[in-house]
């Protein structure tokens, strides 16, 4: 653990004296914080062990041990990346793991019973954005002749799948397969990337798994599978697929590897999406209800230090966060888009502050309407195989997104001076729904009290009554 190996180093070091002193330290802090640790309830598992994948959005978890948020609330944490997230999800289904840093599908997906039966909670949302899409140079090449250009001769943005469909339709009619890369089935990313090239027409397949058929491949246009994260510069270098969608810093890298070019993020497919989301079961924390209340906190805390002073605080998290046993990236691939910029074709860097929020504009609130959002993703690409009433979409949102748990997390934050009410929404009042969201590429306004309205509302894609 943490605290007990620094403790020996200072123990050798200093000599017994500095380590008396240090422990009557301890015990002033500990009887200062007695009267609050007993407020919350003392955590019933204080020894905790977190997995994540090697993405820059981990963050929150990596800021939380690193500067002694988890220990401020009496847990001593062991933080594993895991090799994909299939491992993860079951890891932490099995209890090898007590959470982990999840696609926001993946608790949906596990509760619903799509590839797997667990019932995963998340009372905290890790980040908004993150993610692009990238292409290899050869696709970009013939991409750029459908691409309008600004007066100083780079593309203007963002770019649409319009520019990459006649490429598309020159590959199938050549009889080429068109691969192209995200990172799970239920990915954030794999949603976005169907987003963006359906909204230009072309179509990226459905599912069956009423008919055992979980490929998504289904009249597919554009043929999508599974690589991990790390994996997708490799891959497409290797000219096994000609584009991708994932997140950071596997697209910079990919830059600085000069091997394809990032065409659009998903901050401008959707607006402040929600990407990652912190995931546990619905059975640790009924079994341990303080200790979520307090991993909780510490979370909110890292994601506040994230985002705090325009970021200031960034260029030491890319320093954190580019370790080996973190994402492991060099530090400049790293800070291209953590640090508020990214880079498109090389040399074409320009300004997306919002690249990565952790914080502001309430990123951390786990909304219903966001985890409705991937279910009426799932049920336009047929992993939902028939249409279910706006009341089922809504009851599924309620047994998988907790903002009570949030809620009791930051409002004792906020009692103790250390966060401030109006960073968070107003509790009392707070439905857990955002207003209808406008800034989609494709215009299609979604309304999460109108699920079955807004699926019906896309040219591509099932609708009401469908049934493959």
């Amino acid at each position: 653990m943490k605290h007990l190996g620094s403790s020996l180093k200072r123990f050798k070091k200093n000599g017994i004296a500095k380590i008396a002193a240090c422990v009557a330290s301890v015990g002033l802090a500990f009887a200062g914080n007695q009267t609050l640790a007993e407020e919350l309830g003392w955590p019933e598992k204080e020894e905790l062990k977190f997995g994540f994948i090697k993405l820059t959005d981990m963050a929150p978890i990596a800021i939380a041990y690193e500067n002694g948020y988890f220990e401020d609330e009496g847990l001593y944490v062991t933080i594993e990346a895991q090799a994909n997230w299939k491992v993860l999800l079951n890891g932490v289904i099995d209890g090898s793991l007590d959470g982990a840093h999840m696609l926001a599908g993946q608790p949906i997906a596990a509760t619903m019973g799509f590839g797997t039966q667990a019932h995963i909670i998340t009372p905290f949302s890790m980040d908004l954005n993150g993610n692009g899409i990238t292409v290899s140079n050869e696709i970009w090449e013939q991409m750029k002749p459908n691409i309008p250009k600004m007066d100083d001769g780079r593309p203007v943005h963002p770019i649409k799948a319009d520019a990459l469909k006649p490429v598309v339709e020159k590959y199938q009619a050549d009889g080429k397969p068109f691969n192209m890369g995200m990172v799970f089935p239920v990915s954030t990313h794999n949603y976005e990337l169907r987003y963006w090239l359906a909204a230009g027409g072309i179509h990226p397949g459905y599912y069956a798994p009423h008919k055992g058929d979980t490929s998504g491949q289904i009249d597919a246009d554009a043929l999508l599978s599974v690589t991990p994260p790390p994996q997708m510069p490799a891959t497409l270098e290797a000219g096994t697929i000609y584009g991708y969608c994932v997140g950071e810093p596997w697209n910079q890298q990919a830059v600085f590897k000069g091997i394809g070019v990032p065409v659009i993020t998903d901050y401008e497919i959707w607006k402040n999406n929600p990407e990652k989301v912190f995931g546990i079961t619905a059975e640790f924390a009924e079994k341990y209800p303080n200790t979520t209340i307090r991993l909780t906190r510490a979370l909110i805390r890292a994601a506040k230090w994230l985002d705090e002073n325009n970021n200031a605080n960034r260029p030491a998290a890319v320093k954190i966060l580019s370790q080996s046993n973190y994402v492991g990236a060099d530090y400049d691939v790293i800070a291209n888009s953590m640090t508020g910029t990214f880079e498109y074709e090389k040399g074409d860097k320009r300004e997306v502050p919002d690249f990565n929020v952790f914080f502001r504009y309430n990123a951390t609130y786990p909304y219903y309407s966001d985890a409705i959002w991937y279910l009426t993703q799932m049920r336009r690409w047929g992993q939902i195989s028939e249409t279910k009433p706006d009341s089922w979409y809504v009851d599924m949102a309620k047994k998988v997104y907790r903002p009570d748990i949030y809620s009791k997390a930051a409002q004792s934050l906020i009692d103790e001076g250390l966060m401030d009410a109006k960073d968070f929404p107003d509790f009392e009042t707070e439905t857990g729904f955002k207003p209808p969201q406008k800034e989609f590429i494709d215009d299609i306004v979604y309304d999460g009290t109108k699920p079955n309205d807004y699926i019906n509302s896309f040219n591509i894609g099932l609708k009401k009554g469908d049934v493959l």
